[in-house]
């Protein structure tokens, strides 16, 4: 599993770890069934704590991405991809409202809105 983390990013390595992970399930990347790396061997592979990986594993598992079996492992959960997409997009919306709401108090303008939206979206 290729996991990218990064020490200057502002995301806690937990949340960078838990989000390349749904990248790869809502992609199709990883399947339903398919086992994740232990915890243990992951924190190895990254040089991180295991606690960071219980971390990431538990809001995978919270968010029903995965399931963990006990003495088997971690796997991708056999939920409905749409349903999941679903959910992401419901998560988006509602923070994109707060933020709506926060530029219309500031008097901040669409333009100045949007243009800040497509420069966090790029990654800049």
């Amino acid at each position: 599993m290729n996991i990218a983390i990064s020490n200057s990013s502002d995301k806690p390595i937990y949340e960078q770890i838990a989000m390349q992970i749904k990248k790869m399930i809502i992609s199709g990347e990883l399947s339903p069934g398919d086992a994740l790396p232990s915890m243990r061997f992951l924190a190895k592979e990254l040089r991180i704590s295991v606690i960071t990986t219980k971390r990431a594993y538990s809001d995978l598992e919270r968010d029903g991405f995965i399931e963990t079996v006990t003495g088997k492992g971690s796997f991708v959960a056999n939920q409905n991809l749409s349903f999941i997409r679903e959910e992401q997009l419901r998560l988006v919306e509602e923070l994109l409202q707060k933020a709506v709401d926060i530029a219309r108090s500031s008097d901040i303008s669409w333009e100045e809105l949007s243009e800040l939206l497509e420069l966090l979206y790029k990654g800049e």
